[in-house]
């Protein structure tokens, strides 16, 4: 079943936050990921506006989600946008309708 980053994101500084942008795509395709959103228009329908970037990912997998996320490549490009560049928020979530 596929799983999904959902990601949105503060920039604080796009220069350092570039360095992060410029290699997730490639680490992403490596894990068998696909960008299904990246940027783009959004609107704020429910909740604070404290966030102005949104990025979705499709992986084939939950475990295939986490394995991206914890690889060396990924905890290495991650860095580059960590103490200061801007503010994240990741969430995996699985696809399908589990609501009981």
């Amino acid at each position: 079943m596929p799983a999904y980053w959902i990601a949105r994101a503060a920039v604080k500084d796009p220069a350092r936050y570039k360095r992060y942008t410029d290699r997730v795509p490639a680490i992403v395709a490596a894990h068998g990921g696909r960008v299904l959103a990246r940027g783009g228009r959004f609107r704020i329908l429910e909740g604070p506006a404290d966030f102005h970037r949104f990025v979705v990912i499709e992986f084939g997998s939950f475990e295939a989600g986490i394995a991206c996320f914890e690889s060396a490549e990924y905890v290495a490009a991650a860095s580059a946008r960590r103490g200061g560049a801007g503010v994240v928020e990741i969430a995996l979530v699985e696809g399908g309708d589990a609501t009981p």
